[in-house]
C-alpha cells in the first residue's frame, strides 16, 4: 500500500483541525446553570411586551405624541411601556417557578448528584471534532504511517480510505470503522494507535485489556456496586471535550470477567459490542451516569495476539486485520528513524542496528519493544549527565 505523495499546497500543508461544529453529544438539552429566577422573568416579561405591541398600534396606555417620541428613540422601544395588571405578574411569576423544573426533566439529569450534572454541563453545548480538512491531508498521514510502520500496511490502508470517505462525504468529523489489529506481539499494534492519534492531534486513551477484570475500567460501573465510577471512555471525552478520540484497547483477548453476587458476567467484550456498532453507539446509555451520550464518533483501535479467542459478535463488529512479523530490515529502519527523531549518534544507531542482527538474537524473533528499549537506553546514555 503505498499512498500517493502529491505536492503541498501552495499555502503549506493541512493540519488536522477542530471542527467549529459542535454536534450534539449529550442525547438530550443541557441548559445554562446561571441562570436564575430574575433572567427567566426578564425575557418572559420581554416576551409578552412584544407580543403585546404587535396586537396594540398604538398602545392604549401611551399618548400618539409618547409613541412618535419613542418609536424615534434608537434606544427606547415602545414597547417597553408596555404595563402589566397584577394577574399578568402572578402568571409569569407561576411559570417562573415551573422552568427549573421542566428543565430538569427535559435534560434527563434530574436523578444525578449536583456534582454530576456539573461535570456533564461543560457538553451544554455539545463537543468538538477533529476532522480532516482536505484529501490531501489524509494522503500524508497515511504515508506518515506507512513510512514509520510499512508492516501495518493493512492497517493503513483501512485508515487511509476512510479519512478520505469523510472529506469526499462532507462529514463534520473523522470516523474511521473500529480497528482491531491481530498479529505475534512485539510489532507496534498499540503503538500504530498513538502514531495515529499524534497524527490525527486527537486525544488518546490506552487501556490495558490485561489490567481490567471487566468493562468497567472502559465504560464505567453502575451505582450499587462498591467502587462505582465512570469509565475511561466519558472521562476522556468530558476532559477533553472532543467527542472524537482514538481508545487503545491493548491485547482485548485477555481481559477477564466480573461476576455480580447474582451470577451476571460483565465482560469488556461483551461491554464494548454496543459501542462497536454504530446504531447503538448513537445512544449509548452510560452505566455511571445513566445518561445517553452520542458515542458513533469515537476511534476505537484494539489488539489482540489471538483473535480466535474473541467471541464472534465483537469479531462481526470488528473484522481482524491479520499482521505479520517484522523483517530485520524493517526493524533496522525503524530504528535508524526514530534514532534520527531522539538526535541519536550515528555510532548508537549502527550499535543498535548490529545487536539487533546478532544470529543470537533473531532465534528470538527480535521486536520492537525490545527496540525501543535499546533505543531508550542509548538516548539516556547519550543524554545523561557526565561522570568524574
Amino acid at each position: 500500500m503505498t499512498p500517493p505523495a502529491g505536492p503541498p499546497p501552495a499555502d503549506g500543508p493541512l493540519m488536522p483541525g477542530v471542527s467549529p461544529c459542535r454536534p450534539s453529544f449529550h442525547r438530550g438539552p443541557l441548559f445554562d446553570p446561571s441562570e436564575g429566577r430574575i433572567e427567566f422573568e426578564t425575557r418572559l416579561m420581554r416576551h409578552l411586551r412584544r407580543l403585546r405591541s404587535r396586537r396594540n398600534r398604538p398602545d392604549p396606555l401611551t399618548s400618539p405624541d409618547m409613541v412618535k417620541a419613542l418609536s424615534e428613540s434608537a434606544e427606547i422601544e415602545p414597547m417597553d411601556y408596555i404595563r402589566f395588571s397584577a394577574k399578568d405578574e402572578e402568571r409569569i411569576k407561576r411559570r417562573v417557578r415551573r422552568i427549573p423544573e421542566l428543565r430538569k426533566a427535559a435534560s434527563g439529569l434530574e436523578h444525578l448528584k449536583r456534582d454530576d450534572r456539573e461535570r456533564l454541563e461543560v457538553l451544554k453545548d455539545g463537543a468538538r471534532l477533529i476532522r480532516i480538512p482536505g484529501e490531501h491531508r489524509a494522503d500524508e498521514i497515511a504515508a506518515a504511517l506507512h513510512e514509520d510502520m510499512p508492516w501495518m500496511a493493512p492497517a493503513t490502508e483501512l485508515v487511509w480510505h476512510a479519512m478520505r470517505r469523510s472529506v469526499r462525504e462532507g462529514a463534520p468529523g473523522l470516523t474511521i470503522p473500529p480497528l482491531q489489529l491481530t498479529g505475534p506481539p512485539g510489532i507496534g499494534k498499540s503503538y500504530f494507535g498513538r502514531r495515529l492519534a499524534a497524527l490525527l492531534a486527537a486525544p488518546t486513551t490506552v487501556i490495558e485489556a490485561t489490567g481490567e477484570n471487566a468493562s468497567f475500567g472502559v465504560v464505567g460501573s453502575q451505582r450499587g456496586w462498591g467502587g462505582s465510577h465512570p469509565g475511561r471512555l466519558i472521562e476522556t471525552i468530558l476532559q477533553s471535550r472532543i467527542a472524537n478520540p482514538v481508545m487503545i484497547v491493548d491485547e482485548v483477548e485477555k481481559a477477564g470477567n466480573a461476576v455480580s453476587m447474582k451470577g451476571h458476567a460483565f465482560g469488556l467484550a461483551e461491554g464494548l459490542l454496543p459501542l462497536l456498532e454504530p446504531l447503538t453507539a448513537r445512544r449509548w446509555s452510560c452505566p455511571y451516569y445513566q445518561v445517553k451520550f452520542d458515542m458513533s464518533w469515537v476511534i476505537w483501535v484494539l489488539t489482540s495476539n489471538d483473535c480466535r479467542l474473541l467471541p464472534e459478535p465483537l469479531l462481526s463488529r470488528c473484522p481482524p486485520i491479520r499482521l505479520r512479523p517484522l523483517t530485520l530490515a524493517e526493524l533496522t529502519g525503524f530504528v535508524r528513524r526514530e534514532g534520527a527523531r531522539r538526535a541519536l549518534s550515528e555510532t548508537a544507531i549502527e550499535a543498535i542496528c548490529e545487536v539487533l542482527a546478532h544470529p543470537s538474537l533473531q532465534r528470538h524473533h527480535p521486536s520492537l519493544r525490545i527496540a525501543a528499549r535499546m533505543l531508550q537506553r542509548a538516548s539516556d546514555l547519550e543524554q545523561g549527565p557526565i561522570l568524574h
